[in-house]
């Protein structure tokens, strides 16, 4: 069953047989809860794919689970078994990822066995591997068996009915001691990764590496799952200090929402109450409003503003061009209550440089961070830099759709900034495509903010496009910037006149 996401409660096909979990963040939600018990899952990738790695990390989070000697009334301990086919030593092996924050030596030899079967498969071919499988996993009560090499395997086999024999013997074994195997193999770049054998085991999951550009990025795919539901198509991943993490596909992880629509609740100040007239009220309750305008501006300072408006919902600023410090330097500069929020903590700061980064990192962490905090408001501060960390153009609007209705589910009222031209028109990506020109059809709310140029001044405009079901104001108004924010105009009468005189056919204009 391969349905276009996971069934999270599902017992799946093999009879209410239960999960093992992978312990690989992000990768057991793709699953929809983990691997299913007794189940033989190929894993295959490039040679640096980290395949290794991700075995490992598999091994000592099934090990480390739930303890006996830490948890009296925890189920039996889980023991895993992993074979290398290879001649690298584990000595090698162990080295290399000892650093990472998954490795604890202790749970080596009692709970963790390495075992070389290199020899064995050279002496005695595939009949004696399987005969060492059997007694080793029996031997040592073995619940998560991985066996790193499988093309070493495939290469030793007389013939491809041989090699098909050796993937259903194991599948017998995996069945009738309910062991869970792993099968590590390599595959050359590019080459096509269908086989026999595909089509024998459980799952298929992919490990690769490509080029985006100059950038290097990593991808895992579920090619093949029996028995549950799970995220198609490719989803990034990153080997961090801590091991493999997974970053499921934002569109496709938030499909649907996790909670339905808070459809009601009061209008919420921007911290500007002319703004707030020209709003019809302020800004609607968990909506989201994109402010569009020139650098320099003043949109990042809009939005501390709407940040700092109200001390007591908790915030969050999502930066991609000034860092924190910067950021606090602004503040107090224009002596902006949000100044004494940030140094309190009510408003917190996320900096994601707009050099190199993962759009579906960039997504997990913001909703990790909403919702462990409870956070109310979120300013994000770059829709371009968004995009160009995207990589796939044709993904961002597709992502803000679905970042836009997952944060109103939460219940949270976000402000997104968006450069446009001098004359508040929306520059396109620098692809050249139309991949941003949708987003202000996603947003709910939007705000323009442009620059008129009048004899040797200049002078900043700000109006309302729209607003979710309410009427507004959509006239512009002139506006400063000084201590203490943004200083809007009452009225329309200024910028009327200033665009009178820049228009009349004896000034000139623009």
């Amino acid at each position: 069953m391969t349905g276009a996401g996971p069934s999270m409660g599902q017992a799946g096909a093999y009879g209410g047989l239960e999960r093992v979990p992978t312990g690989i963040a992000g990768l057991d939600e793709i699953l929809g809860g983990g691997l299913f018990r007794g189940g033989v899952y190929i894993v295959q990738g490039t040679p640096g794919s980290g395949k290794t790695i991700f075995g490992n990390q598999a091994c000592y989070t099934h090990a480390g689970a739930a303890p006996a000697y830490e948890d009296p009334g925890a189920p039996p301990e889980h023991r895993a078994l992993y074979v290398t086919l290879l001649a690298e030593s584990h000595a090698r092996m162990l080295g290399h990822i000892a650093p990472l924050g998954f490795f604890r030596p202790y749970l080596i030899p009692d709970r963790i066995t390495y075992l070389s079967a290199f020899r064995t498969l050279q002496d005695e071919g595939l009949a004696g591997l399987l005969t060492l499988l059997r007694r080793e996993t029996a031997h040592r009560e073995a619940s998560l068996v991985v066996l790193d090499g499988l093309v070493a395997a495939e290469e030793t086999a007389a013939s491809t009915l041989e090699f098909k024999t050796f993937i259903h013997e194991l599948q017998t074994q995996a069945a009738a001691t309910g062991a869970t195997a792993l099968l590590l193999t390599s595959a050359s770049a590019g080459a096509d990764l269908v086989a026999a054998e595909h089509t024998m085991v459980d799952g298929l999951i992919v490990l690769s590496s490509r080029l985006a550009g100059w950038r290097a990025e990593r991808e895992i795919e579920v090619r093949k799952f029996r028995g549950g539901g799970f995220l198609r198509g490719r989803h990034a991943f990153r080997i961090t200090d801590d091991g493999v993490r997974v970053f499921p596909r934002i569109e496709a992880r938030l499909r649907v929402p996790s909670r339905r629509d808070p459809v009601e609740g009061p209008a919420l100040t921007t911290g500007l109450p002319p703004l707030d007239a020209m709003l019809g009220g302020g800004l609607p309750h968990a909506s989201t409003t994109l402010v569009g305008g020139p650098a320099g501006i003043g949109k990042t300072t809009l939005g501390l503003q709407f940040l700092g408006a109200d001390p007591e919902a908790p915030g969050l600023l999502c930066g991609f061009y000034e860092s924190e410090a910067a950021l606090l330097a602004k503040a107090r500069a224009l002596a902006l209550p949000v100044a004494g929020l940030i140094e309190g903590g009510r408003v917190g700061v996320m900096w994601q440089p707009a050099t190199e980064g993962l759009i579906d990192e960039v997504c997990d962490d913001l909703l990790g961070d909403i919702r462990n905090r409870g956070v109310r408001r979120v300013f994000i501060d770059g829709l371009d830099a968004m995009s160009r960390i995207a990589g796939d153009q044709d993904r961002i609007v597709r992502i803000f759709a679905a970042l836009t209705a997952e944060l109103r589910a939460l219940g949270v009222t976000a402000m997104y900034t968006r450069e446009t031209d001098l004359r508040g028109t929306f520059v396109d990506a620098p692809s050249g495509s139309g991949s941003l020109r949708q987003t202000s059809s996603v947003a709910e709310n939007v705000v323009l903010m442009r620059s008129c140029a009048l004899r040797s001044g200049r002078h900043r405009l700000i109006a309302v496009a729209k607003v979710r079901d309410a009427r507004i104001d959509p006239r512009l108004r002139v506006f400063d910037i000084r201590p203490g924010g943004l200083a809007i105009d009452d009225g329309p009468d200024r910028a009327e006149a200033i665009l009178a005189d820049r228009d009349a056919p004896s000034r000139g204009g623009e």
